[in-house]
Order: C-alpha cells, then sequence, then structure tokens
C-alpha cells in the first residue's frame, strides 16, 4: 500500500502507478484553455514512454493545443458498487507530432478509436507533473 492522504484517506499513487494505471484504459479527458474560457473533451489516447498520445482534426482542441499547449489530462475507473476506483490527473504541454520519425512511431501506437472520423493530426501531452489517488472499496482488507 502507497502513502495515505490523512484528510480524504484516499492512495496517493506514485508516479510508476499513476502510468501503470494510465496504460489500462483508453479514454481520459483533455482539459484546455479556449478563448480563456476551460473546456473538457474525452479523447482516446495512450501512452507511449511516459508521454500521452493521441489524434485530432481541425476544430476546437487543435485551436486550444496550437494557442496554449498548456494543457491537463485525466483518466481514472470507479467501480461504483464498490464505492472503489482511481484518478489520474496529468498536467503539461501538447504540441503536434511533426517529425516524420515520431509520425511513423506514432501511427503504430494501438489507439483504439471510437468515433470513426478523420483525425489526421497527431498530438503528444509531455507532462510536468503526474498524480493520482485510490481509494479502496466496500470489503477491501485494510491490510492491502
Amino acid at each position: 500500500m502507497g502513502v495515505v492522504e490523512g484528510r480524504t484517506w484516499t492512495e496517493l499513487l506514485s508516479p510508476e502507478r499513476c502510468w501503470d494505471a494510465a496504460a489500462t484504459t483508453a479514454v481520459g479527458r483533455l482539459a484546455v484553455i479556449i478563448d480563456g474560457a476551460p473546456d473538457i473533451y474525452p479523447i482516446n489516447y495512450a501512452v507511449d514512454d511516459r508521454t500521452i498520445v493521441f489524434r485530432t482534426g481541425p476544430g476546437s482542441k487543435l485551436r486550444a493545443v496550437t494557442q496554449s499547449q498548456v494543457v491537463a489530462f485525466e483518466v481514472d475507473a470507479v467501480d461504483e458498487p464498490r464505492r472503489a476506483g482511481w484518478s489520474v490527473v496529468m498536467q503539461g504541454r501538447a504540441q503536434e507530432i511533426t517529425d516524420p520519425a515520431e509520425l511513423r512511431a506514432a501511427g503504430h501506437r494501438a489507439l483504439d478509436v471510437w468515433i470513426p472520423a478523420e483525425r489526421p493530426v497527431w498530438i503528444r501531452i509531455t507532462p510536468t507533473r503526474v498524480s493520482g489517488r485510490s481509494i479502496r472499496g466496500r470489503g477491501d482488507d485494510p491490510e492491502g
């Protein structure tokens, strides 16, 4: 068991456990600032060597990343009946992948895109801060 935060009694996840958790699912949320206001978009993503990669096309997500580059990314898993789950938040910079070798490598990522639409632009989020928390569920052994 990791460090338990005394105020909320949630377990603080190490960066390594955050990355392991983020690699277990394919849908997260991208938080951006557009025209001075926050907005959040669900995205399909993949973990790529301690970065997050996703595809997008022309529109507000791409405009926001191009204008600011400062983003937050959140991914979680919730088991409501057990009242258990985890959440990982990453803050950092997002940039379009333009290097041909990186684009080829990104194109080979197993990225499960749910909505069939043209998404020619690859974006890489390079986190500067990674944090996460988990909460044990009902009936979980407190000794781990």
